[in-house]
């Protein structure tokens, strides 16, 4: 895979999630639902969310080291694709 294709995986994923994040999404809709149709306004009176069922992950580098600038995600990117024997197609 070029480097070009891989950028353009990575654009269409921004468009059109796929994945297991989409999957704990779907997972988390169907949990919300049932949960609030078994609710007890009485006892909790705001419902339940989504968000409320899905697993918090973070990359162990963005827990060590915090969110990444894009210049970091474009050497990261650029690493990837020498280790996986990508050309790079940009003029320099």
């Amino acid at each position: 895979m070029s480097s070009r294709e891989f950028a353009e995986w990575m654009a269409f994923y921004q468009v059109e999630p796929w994945g297991e994040e989409r999957a704990d999404l779907r997972s988390g809709i169907v949990a919300s639902t049932v949960a609030n149709a078994h609710r007890d306004p009485k006892k909790r009176k705001r419902p339940f969310k989504p968000e409320d069922f899905i697993p918090k992950f973070e990359p162990k580098f963005e827990r060590k080291k915090g969110r990444k600038t894009p210049e970091q995600m474009l050497r990261l990117v650029e690493m990837l694709n020498v280790a996986f024997g990508g050309k790079d197609l940009r003029k320099k």
